[in-house]
């Protein structure tokens, strides 16, 4: 048995997630806004309370690494390296967009996402104002594009909106619906960041002994946008 502590606070959504050998057992979140400094710990006090597991018990404690709120990484890889260190525990981490792409890619039907053509799927984090954090796979999870931030203008992505068509999902995607009107363009509602959506590349990880140096693990920031040049004539 593996029991493996998952901790996703890298959007609004404060989630935390207990599995068993990849099978989630018991998940708390909440999406009220950014208290996951009071949340993220309580949470995972009650899951170990209501399924009678001690950190001690833990094989792992897994988080997710971003991009995301610079305020939520940090309070997420905090509490989770603070569980490591008192029990010793090892640390895994998962990328954001990663997970949530994963979810949609294998559950495409329950999405009523069509199997033929050529699909890509672009899971999307919102980065305030029109900015957003993005990746880019194919229907098989191959990486196509890696994380990017992008400012969101009518032609992001329209290469491959020609010859693709292209799942929009995550926080940021409602963004795209204002700009993008390409018919190629499908946007898929619902999905936030979650620790439910990690445990598959947990348990791949966990499996692959893929764990993080404690010492100097550090969530993945990612700040810089794509500088657009305005089309009006600004001396004009």
């Amino acid at each position: 048995m593996a029991v493996i502590l998952i901790i996703e606070t890298s959007t609004e959504v404060c989630s935390v997630a207990l599995v068993n050998n990849g099978q989630i057992l018991d998940l708390i979140e909440s999406n009220e806004g950014q208290n996951h400094a009071r949340l993220v710990t309580v949470f995972a006090e009650t899951l170990f309370n209501r399924n009678e597991v001690r950190p001690s018990d833990l094989s792992a404690v897994a988080v997710s690494k971003g991009p995301g709120s610079y305020t939520g990484l940090r309070i997420g890889v905090s509490t989770a390296k603070g569980i490591c260190y008192a029990g010793n525990i090892p640390l895994i981490s998962v990328g954001t967009l990663d997970a949530m792409a994963e979810h949609v890619i294998l559950n495409r039907q329950l999405y009523g996402i069509q199997e033929d053509g050529s699909i890509f799927f672009c899971p999307m984090i919102d980065a305030r104002r029109m900015e957003v954090y993005s990746m880019l796979f194919d229907q098989q999870g191959k990486l196509i594009k890696s994380v990017t931030a992008n400012i969101i203008e009518e032609s992001f992505l329209s290469n491959e909106l020609k010859e693709h068509q292209v799942v929009f999902f995550g926080n940021g995607s409602q963004k795209c619906r204002k700009v993008i009107h390409s018919p190629n363009a499908v946007f898929v509602e619902n999905i936030e960041a979650s620790a439910k959506y990690m445990a598959g590349l947990v348990w791949d990880a966990y499996i692959q002994r893929r764990f993080e140096d404690l010492a100097y693990f550090e969530p993945f920031y990612l700040k810089d946008f794509v500088a657009t040049v305005s089309k009006k004539n600004v001396l004009g």
